[in-house]
């Protein structure tokens, strides 16, 4: 392969040994460019906004296609959007893969999957 057509994501020169770097990088179809966001922070690189894959972004998105479906997620307090974690919860096919990958991880000896802090997923969209 040629230098002329490599791209680099990562110098191993400017890392430090042992550490992994704090750049996560995404692409979807459709997206024009990569995005390069900062691990540590969640937000892009270049203008310091949050990820296009961060949970919010991605609850709205949810939240669109639901409402454009005519559907309704349930929540504790019928008067609101359902939190984050309620909206997941809500969503069936969605906990059911969950678990198909939770019991998948098991079974082939790659451990357990590491929850995050419930607190993580009680948020509300912003209308």
């Amino acid at each position: 392969m040629s230098t002329q057509n490599s791209i680099w994501l990562s110098n191993i020169e400017y890392q430090q040994q042992g550490k992994a770097t704090c750049v996560s990088i995404n692409w979807t179809l459709g997206d024009a460019q990569p995005e390069a966001v900062n691990t540590a922070t969640g937000r892009r690189r270049d203008s310091g906004t949050p990820s296009r894959i961060c949970k919010h972004a991605l609850f709205t998105r949810w939240n669109r296609l639901y409402r454009k479906l005519g559907l309704h997620v349930s929540s504790s307090a019928t008067d609101r959007q359902p939190m984050y974690g309620e909206a997941k919860m809500a969503a069936r096919p969605y906990q059911v893969a969950k678990q198909q990958w939770f019991k998948s991880l098991q079974e082939t000896g790659l451990g357990i999957w590491v929850k995050k802090p419930p607190e993580q997923e009680q948020f509300l969209l912003s209308v």
